[in-house]
């Protein structure tokens, strides 16, 4: 992410009529990898809702300090629009991890007890 972001804006590909939405797709994903990875880099011993939360404010912090860095770009500037996407791409990434990992649940799902009876 920051070494794209550090791309000049006469170096950053161009992709016509679609440029916008690759770009701003191209946010989403890289910040909704990035959230899930804070995830799993997270001690395991925090509460689960804890470490979405957590991994989800550090991605948006990581979005706002590398849109500042973008600002010192040649041709580049920073956006808050960007931050939002970024920020939207970790919570829907978060979220579809969640719905298929045993590992990951969303910050109020219940956690279950592995081979419990039910009563």
């Amino acid at each position: 992410i920051f070494m794209l972001s550090a791309l000049p804006a006469s170096k950053v590909p161009t992709f016509g009529i679609y440029d916008v939405y690759v770009k701003k797709i191209g946010h989403a994903i890289g910040y909704g990898l990035l959230g899930v990875s804070y995830y799993y880099a997270l001690p395991t011993g925090l509460p689960r809702s804890i470490r979405w939360l957590m991994a989800l404010a550090l991605s948006l912090g990581f979005a706002f300090s590398d849109e500042f860095h973008q600002s010192f770009v040649e041709g580049r500037t920073s956006s808050l629009q960007d931050v939002a996407i970024d920020g939207l791409g970790a919570i829907l990434a978060l979220f579809l991890a969640a719905g298929y990992s045993s590992t990951l649940r969303l910050p109020f799902q219940e956690e279950k007890l592995p081979n419990s009876i039910p009563e």
